[in-house]
């Protein structure tokens, strides 16, 4: 069995589509009023949800591997000249670099790589210790 798609109500199906093909590279096939975002195996399906609430909770997030922290800070500077409405700014942290920001229809997308994880968890990741 392996993961087939993520699904996520929008009020601006728009909008939250048209980031993913801007700024990651997805296609968007519209159907009906949804659409379906892909990235190699995987599909992001976008449903409308004109006349229904969208309440996320406050931690609920997608996230996005880069290979270094490099593309990280570099998609971070593309975003924010683009104006997205990043939620922190770049972060190093132990499991490696990383960011945050809001996406139009209000979904939180992690930006990261683990190209600059902390030896403790290089292992976990099946990465070879770092040079």
């Amino acid at each position: 069995m392996k993961l087939n798609h993520i699904s996520f109500p929008s009020l601006d199906v728009a909008a939250t589509a048209g980031f993913f093909e801007r700024h990651l590279g997805c296609t968007v096939t519209p159907f009906d009023t949804s659409a379906v975002v892909k990235r190699h195996d995987f599909d992001i399906v976008i449903e409308d949800a004109t006349g229904r609430a969208v309440d996320w909770p406050h931690n609920f997030h997608i996230g996005f591997e880069l290979p270094t922290a490099g593309d990280v800070a570099r998609l971070y500077a593309e975003f924010k000249e683009a104006g997205v409405r990043m939620r922190t700014g770049l972060i190093k942290a132990v499991r490696g670099s990383r960011f945050f920001c809001e996406i139009p229809g209000g979904v939180l997308v992690e930006i990261n790589t683990r190209e600059d994880a902390a030896e403790q968890y290089r292992a976990s990741f099946g990465l070879a210790p770092a040079a």
